[in-house]
C-alpha cells in the first residue's frame, strides 16, 4: 500500500478493461487519478462509485487523438492538483484486417489512437511532469510491437512506433528525470480480445502458443504498470516489460 502516495496521475483509456483497473489499483495505493476517456457515461459512473469510496479522482473528457482534449486535460490538471507525476497512455484500439484488405481510412484510424494519441499525450504532459522534479510515462504497446504475426499490420506498425517512441523520450528527458518505458502485453482477458476468446478454438490456439499454456489477466498488466509508475523503478528508463507468459521468449 501507499507506493504511489502523494502522486498525481491521468489514465487515457481509463474507462475500462486494463485502464479502468491501473486506476483502482493507483487509487489503492495512495494517488490522486484523472481518468481520461471519451465514453464519457461510463467514466462518471466509475468515478462516482470510485469518490463514494473516499478516493481522490476526477475525469476528462478525452479523445487521444485530438490535441485540443489533451490540452484541456492538461488545463484540468493544473487547475485542480497543481502537478502531474505519472502519464500512463493506456488508451488504443485493435482489428485483424490483413494488410491486404485494410483500407487507409483503417490504417489511419490505428495509428491516430495507438500512436498519435501517445505521442500528443506526452508532449503536453512534460512541461507539468517538469514543473514537478520529473515524473514516469509508461506507454501501452503489445507484443505485436515486438515481432510480427498474422494479424493486423495496421495494429502492428502502431505498437512498434509506440516502442520506438519510448525510448526516444526516455533518452531526450532522462536528465530531467522524466522516465518512460513501455508495457508489452501477449493475449489478455479484455474486451478487446472477447470475442475472439469467447471462441473455444480460437482460445485453445493462443493458449497452445504461449509457455505458460493461458491467457493472461488485467491484474497482471496492471501490476507491471504500477511498477513502472512507482519509485521502484526509478533507474529504469527506455525498456520494455513484456507481459505475455513467454510468448516472446521462444
Amino acid at each position: 500500500m501507499n507506493r504511489l502516495s502523494n502522486k498525481v496521475a491521468l489514465i487515457s483509456g481509463g474507462a475500462r478493461g486494463i485502464g479502468e483497473y491501473t486506476a483502482r489499483l493507483f487509487l489503492k495505493e495512495g494517488a490522486s487519478v484523472i481518468i481520461g476517456d471519451k465514453d464519457i457515461s461510463r467514466c462518471k459512473k466509475t468515478i462516482n462509485e470510485l469518490q463514494k469510496e473516499g478516493y481522490d479522482c476526477s475525469f476528462v473528457a478525452l479523445d487521444v487523438s485530438k490535441e485540443s482534449d489533451w490540452i484541456d486535460a492538461i488545463s484540468h490538471i493544473e487547475s485542480n492538483y497543481q502537478k502531474l507525476d505519472i502519464l500512463i497512455n493506456n488508451a488504443g484500439i485493435y482489428n485483424t484486417i490483413p494488410i491486404e484488405q485494410t483500407h487507409l481510412d483503417d490504417f489511419n484510424n490505428i495509428i491516430s489512437v495507438n500512436l498519435t494519441g501517445l505521442f500528443l499525450g506526452t508532449k503536453h504532459s512534460i512541461p507539468i511532469l517538469r514543473k514537478a522534479g520529473g515524473g514516469s510515462i509508461v506507454n501501452m504497446s503489445s507484443t505485436a510491437g515486438l515481432v510480427g504475426n498474422s494479424g493486423s499490420g495496421a495494429y502492428g506498425a502502431s505498437k512498434g512506433g509506440v516502442r520506438s517512441f519510448t525510448k526516444y523520450t526516455a533518452v531526450q528527458h532522462a536528465m530531467e528525470n522524466i522516465r518512460a518505458n513501455s508495457i508489452h502485453p501477449g493475449p489478455i482477458e479484455t474486451d478487446m480480445l472477447a470475442e475472439k476468446l469467447s471462441n473455444i478454438e480460437s482460445r485453445s490456439a493462443s493458449e497452445s502458443k504461449i509457455p505458460m499454456g493461458r491467457i493472461g489477466t488485467i491484474k497482471e498488466v496492471a501490476m507491471a504498470i504500477l511498477f513502472l509508475a512507482s519509485d521502484e523503478s526509478s533507474y529504469i528508463t527506455g525498456a520494455e516489460l513484456v507481459v505475455d507468459g513467454g510468448l516472446t521468449a521462444r
